[in-house]
């Protein structure tokens, strides 16, 4: 989650001209959004992000020079890094899961309308990962290369309380703080301070990769 006091601050990043084009403007100025900067390629990306220190990063995955899996895990290692959403071709590209794996905060198909573009970036800033339920079960099952095994994943949650596994299975089925309050009978501020134990216990980034690390442990 980014501390945002102000308009959302958002970078675009792709190869495509006419892409960046159509996100800018659907974007700008779109209820607390302002577009601050574009890039070409994930190596321009580092750079603009340091140039301009947005909020959210909309980030293409397959691009020519540095991609935008490796453009994600560099950002994601700074300190105070902006939340990145992917941008993909659900059906051809199989990368997807590597850049939620790397700290995206979720992903969107590159077709999704602008209103739920603007909810998926003010969702991320908030610190709420922008998942279809569907489609990240969809994501799960295609994970080949880079997942966990059973067992580690089993041991890296027996690191947790009771109550913190009842999180990591709720955040795993897709619901925000408030049902997982309501379902958990606890406070949203309860339900914070369990998701901020839960990521220093396990060394996380993100609500997402909490998600895939119960997948790896077969809990959902």
């Amino acid at each position: 989650m980014v501390d945002v006091t102000g308009p959302i601050r958002v970078v675009i990043v792709d190869d495509d001209p006419l892409v960046r084009g159509m996100l800018t403007m659907m974007l700008d100025g779109a209820d607390g959004i302002v577009v601050v900067g574009e890039a070409a390629d994930g190596g321009a990306a580092i750079t603009a992000v340091d140039r301009h220190m947005p909020d959210v990063v909309l980030m293409d995955i397959r691009m020519p020079g540095v991609n935008g899996i490796t453009a994600t895990e560099r950002l994601r290692r700074r300190h105070r890094p902006p939340e990145i959403i992917v941008l993909t071709t659900f059906d051809t590209d199989e990368h997807v899961v590597r850049a939620l794996r790397a700290g995206a905060s979720g992903f969107l198909l590159k077709d999704t309308p602008p209103e739920r573009i603007s909810q998926a970036v003010r969702a991320v800033a908030a610190g709420n990962p922008m998942l279809s339920p569907g489609v990240t079960r969809r994501l799960m099952q295609r994970v080949a290369s880079g997942a966990e095994s059973y067992e580690q994943a089993r041991n890296r949650l027996a690191l947790l309380t009771p109550r913190e596994r009842d999180v990591v299975l709720a955040i795993a089925q897709g619901r925000a703080n408030a049902e997982i309050a309501t379902e958990l009978l606890m406070s949203v501020t309860t339900v914070k301070a369990h998701v901020s134990h839960i990521l220093t216990k396990l060394d996380l980034d993100n609500r997402t990769q909490i998600a895939l690390l119960a997948h790896d442990a077969r809990l959902t």
